[in-house]
């Protein structure tokens, strides 16, 4: 034979037999004020409401707690005990609130970005300048590298906030597309390409010996995802900078972002190929780890990106 429940024990969730926050506070204005009506008033509600707010509370739990009368409201013995062990509840729930607020001060006293090159390079100082007059307070660490090694620290939990280039992110990760941007090819001025009047086709951009990024780059990616998986390495540098000073010495034809290399367009000390027949757009992507939006500091950078 079965073992029966304990005389009086209740079943079910604890939130549907305890009153909430709120109708436990207002039992304690009555008890303060010994008036519904000013207990509504300091609550901010309605004497209705709070009237009927009581008679939930005493239906849920089984006893009058309250005596209403022209002179005011009274608690019972019944609503004396409820009162003392509410006094108990919202103590604890302010100091349950007063930790929540201190993780969360603590949580925007420090912003961990992680970004890719171009991005780092040319959009995020703006962006962080902008960020600083809204949260003075909050220390910003930026860590750069290519889009694999951006990705890489979100997952591990090194950076809060990421921004990538390239086809898409890896799984684990959530995005949003903040903006685009074109890969140009750039020589130097004496270059045959630079002086050529025709397009360069993409067959020949297969054949032809680049200066490329390193692999995992979104500069990479892309350009390997346009011409199918054939870009030919010259040499393989790992910063954009680095790209640059070899395209404008002369060591060949260079992939690069257009917001990289307007300054050197503008110069003349490099010269944008034209190309037939290829797209070299990117999507420039905010990303973090899957799951909520980002909070906080984390989510005014993001409002600041879209450009």
């Amino acid at each position: 034979m079965g073992q029966g429940s304990k005389s009086g024990q209740r079943s079910g969730p604890l939130a549907h037999r305890v009153p909430d926050l709120g109708a436990l506070e207002l039992l304690l204005a009555v008890a303060r004020l010994g008036s519904l009506g000013r207990a509504a008033r300091e609550l901010g509600i309605t004497q209705p409401a709070a009237s009927s707010r009581v008679r939930a509370m005493e239906r849920q739990l089984g006893v009058a707690l309250v005596d209403r009368s022209p002179r005011g409201s009274r608690l019972t013995d019944a609503g004396a005990l409820v009162t003392d062990w509410a006094r108990r509840i919202v103590e604890a729930a302010e100091v349950f609130d007063a930790g929540a607020q201190a993780l969360r001060d603590r949580r925007d006293s420090r912003l961990r970005v992680a970004a890719s090159m171009t991005i780092a390079e040319y959009l995020l100082p703006g962006w962080l300048i902008a960020l600083r007059a809204r949260h003075p307070d909050t220390a910003v660490s930026l860590l750069a590298g290519n889009s694999a090694a951006v990705a890489g620290r979100l997952l591990s939990g090194e950076a809060d906030l990421g921004f990538v280039e390239g086809v898409g992110v890896p799984p684990g990760l959530d995005s949003v597309v903040i903006g685009h941007d074109r890969l140009v090819v750039v020589t130097a001025p004496g270059h045959p390409w630079a002086r050529r009047g025709r397009p360069v086709a993409g067959d020949e951009l297969t054949r032809t010996p680049l200066i490329l990024r390193e692999e995992g780059s979104g500069t990479r990616e892309v350009l390997a995802a346009a011409l199918g998986g054939l870009a030919r390495p010259l040499i393989e540098l790992s910063s954009t900078t680095a790209v640059k000073a070899a395209a404008v010495g002369g060591a060949g034809p260079a992939v690069l972002s257009e917001l990289a290399v307007g300054e050197e367009l503008a110069a003349r000390r490099l010269v944008a190929v034209p190309l037939q027949d290829i797209a070299l757009t990117r999507a420039l992507r905010a990303t973090w780890p899957r799951g909520p939006r980002p909070t906080g500091p984390a989510r005014d950078l993001l409002t600041l990106t879209h450009w």
